[in-house]
């Protein structure tokens, strides 16, 4: 997904209602803002934490200091690492990682819902999405439906079937 395409993703999902206009700028298409208020505002993370500020949820930028700074560590981490991977065996290493620092945790932060657990996943999805499509073209269930099923024994309800089936 590229950068303008998340952003104004995250704009929705935040509630802004002023759509803004992105440029990329480089080899690297790395997005662009120009705000009315002064010079343009460079980098995914960047624009990403200045959209949760307008819309005054800040709280998505971590509460302590402590989640402030694990919120841009995995902000880092997603700019630094996963969007700069495409090789099979650099994916999978990277979500075997992901997914031993999240078993014990509900989202990167521990319990609070961030801005990068947002951006992460917006990061990610395009590995899922090219994986189940690969998975289903094998004739196996993709995923998702292993996630819900998993999620299902642990006893959480993420659909309506029975958890004996």
């Amino acid at each position: 997904m590229a950068a303008a395409a998340e952003l104004a993703l995250l704009e929705k999902s935040l509630g802004l209602s002023k759509r803004n206009k992105y440029s990329a700028r480089g080899d690297r298409q790395i997005p662009v803002l120009q705000t009315n208020n002064g010079p343009s505002l460079t980098g995914l993370t960047t624009i990403a934490a200045h959209l949760v500020k307008q819309a005054n949820k800040e709280y998505l930028l971590g509460s302590t200091a402590e989640e402030k700074a694990i919120v841009q560590q995995w902000l880092e981490y997603r700019v630094t690492q996963v969007d700069k991977h495409s090789n099979k065996d650099d994916i999978r290493t990277l979500l075997k990682d992901l997914n031993a620092y999240l078993e014990d945790k509900v989202y990167l932060t521990g319990y609070n819902f961030t801005l990068a657990d947002i951006l992460l996943y917006y990061g990610l999805h395009r590995f899922i999405v090219s994986y189940e499509e690969r998975t289903e073209q094998r004739g196996r269930p993709p995923l998702t439906n292993f996630y819900l099923e998993t999620e299902a024994r642990r006893g959480y309800r993420s659909s309506p079937r029975s958890h004996n089936q």
